[in-house]
């Protein structure tokens, strides 16, 4: 049994841990609704790039009858994880769907070209097989998005300029809308586009009498919009992914806390206890001394 000063230095350490996971806990709150911000702040951004495609479409009509479906030889992943613990099965569920969704898809392992954002997610990864080509760590900030998604950019154009692949996959955890903390896991193609989106695009009613002009070329004007939707989709991907690591978090800190809580109550009883058995002997000796006395 442990005695009285030992159980008073571990209720201090539980309250230091408590504190701690407080303060977690209300980070991970302001985290999650600063990355959902960041994620609503898109879809004007996303409208307008939907205009720029549409006007792409109505002037230049030849260069989405020249796109068509083509075989898959090679495949380009994006993975989405998380650089830091305490987030409980965020890494490990997503590994999970991304190596089914892998496994299911025609291209081989070794066809496959993968980029892990999260030193945890690309572990994973690499134990359960499947080789990370290059790796980012996590924006650890709003501000941090933005240079990340840049670099992943670049990297994506490297693989389709010099070792060109056929299909570009995202995998991301993203939060689930109404269930509180609760996320699922997200697959979102990004290369090619999807033709039936881009043949309603430009079926779509123009919103005012007066289309713009384009004044450059159609392979510069190409070009310009397919680098941005890349960009719109893969800081969405992240924007989300850091919105469900955080909910998560949130999660397993509250049920830490409650632990936390619970282990607190349970060693404040004991100390308590053994407290009012140490002052019980005491007195017992003091009347047992007394009577001693007395009898003399």
């Amino acid at each position: 049994m442990s005695t009285p000063q030992a159980l008073k230095r571990k209720i201090d350490s539980v309250q230091d841990l408590q504190s701690i996971v407080k303060t977690m806990k209300a980070l991970a709150a302001v985290s999650i609704r600063q990355y959902e911000k960041a994620v609503a702040s898109l879809s004007e951004y996303n409208r307008t790039l939907e205009m720029g495609v549409q006007v792409m479409l109505i002037n230049f009509p030849e260069r989405l009858a020249s796109l068509k479906t083509e075989a898959i030889h090679r495949l380009g992943v994006v993975v989405f994880g998380s650089d830091q613990g305490m987030c409980g099965r965020f890494n490990e569920q997503l590994t999970d769907f991304v190596l089914q969704a892998l496994d299911q898809h025609p291209v081989a392992t070794k066809d496959r070209r993968v980029i892990a954002v999260g030193a945890r997610i690309s572990d994973r990864l690499a134990e359960a097989g499947q080789p990370i080509e290059v790796s980012f760590s996590v924006p650890g900030s709003i501000g941090g998005i933005t240079p990340r998604i840049q670099e992943i950019v670049l990297q994506l154009e490297v693989w389709r300029r010099e070792d060109p692949v056929d299909q570009i996959l995202v995998f991301h955890n993203s939060p689930i809308a109404g269930a509180g903390v609760a996320y699922s896991a997200q697959r979102q193609q990004l290369f090619p586009l999807d033709l039936p989106y881009l043949r309603n695009l430009q079926r779509r009613p123009w919103p005012s009498r007066c289309r713009p002009m384009v004044t450059m070329s159609r392979e510069r004007l190409f070009s310009a919009l397919f680098r941005q939707y890349f960009f719109v989709g893969l800081y969405r991907a992240c924007a989300e992914s850091l919105a469900a690591e955080n909910a998560s978090r949130l999660a397993s800190m509250q049920i830490a806390e409650k632990n936390i809580a619970e282990r607190l109550v349970e060693l404040q009883t004991t100390f308590q206890q053994q407290r009012q058995e140490a002052i019980t002997e005491e007195l017992l000796d003091i009347v047992s001394g007394f009577e001693a006395l007395m009898k003399e």
